[in-house]
């Protein structure tokens, strides 16, 4: 089989590690076997690059959103300002949103309030959302039970538990790199006992790079040893995994 099917469903190429190379990066993807990328935004400027990216490109996609490390800058009228980037039919989702606990200094309220806003909008719009979730398992849990949104937890590293909550409420798991790492023991138990029809494969480039890469800078290429790794674990072939998680993405990001 041609290695054409693969679909990275969470990408960051306006990040600064590629800015000297992205757009020849970019147009090199589909040659090496990649068949569809999301670009996962953080901030407004980050839609309109990749808007621009994916007028360019017919396999690059856009999910247009506010990080929660952006939530002291915007607020529920910049929310519905995003509202205007779905006018592209290029953008396919509402991301990346959530909570993140993680360093010193944030404000869980805020964050709070713009992950819901965004949350709502989706509902609002039919799409789904893509979520980040980082020592908030709890709250965004909750929130998620509250308003029942379509969609995607990515970079999956949590237990069996949490997933079993995340899959109840029809959602995908996304797993990064994270999956190929010795010390991903959870990460490996969730991708061998969720259902197949669920999973996802992302980079979340140019962040964890997998195995033997780790610690390079990541592109969507990558992520066939992302692929490999969840097929032993899963013990079906790749091209299984390959063709699944490309129809995966296919149905959740409603591409025909």
């Amino acid at each position: 089989m041609e290695l054409s099917h693969i679909f990275d469903t969470h990408s960051h190429y306006d990040d600064p590690a590629f800015s000297s190379d992205y757009s020849l990066l970019i147009s090199s993807l589909f040659e090496r076997g990649i068949s569809g990328i999301v670009h996962a935004s953080t901030e407004p400027k980050s839609v309109r690059f990749g808007i621009s990216m994916s007028e360019k490109y017919p396999f690059f996609y856009v999910a247009a959103g506010i990080h929660p490390e952006y939530a002291d800058n915007y607020d529920e009228k910049d929310v519905l300002e995003l509202e205007k980037y779905f006018a592209s039919k290029k953008v396919l989702a509402v991301g990346e949103i959530g909570l993140d606990y993680h360093y010193e200094g944030y404000n869980r309220e805020r964050q709070i309030t713009l992950f819901r806003a965004q949350v709502e909008l989706a509902n609002k719009l039919g799409l789904p959302v893509i979520v980040h979730s980082r020592d908030a398992t709890g709250d965004c849990i909750e929130i998620l039970k509250d308003l029942k949104p379509k969609g995607i937890l990515h970079c999956f590293s949590g237990s069996w538990e949490t997933a079993k909550e995340v899959l109840s409420l029809g959602m995908y798991i996304g797993f990064t790199g994270v999956l190929t790492f010795k010390n991903a023991k959870k990460a490996v138990e969730v991708c061998k006992k969720m259902p197949l029809e669920r999973l996802l494969l992302e980079t979340d480039c140019p962040y964890m790079a997998p195995e033997p890469n780790r610690g390079m800078r990541c592109d969507s290429s990558m992520i066939l040893y992302t692929a490999k790794k969840a097929a032993e674990i899963r013990g079906i072939s790749y091209e299984e995994i390959i063709l699944a998680t490309e129809q995966n993405a296919h149905r959740v990001y409603g591409i025909n």
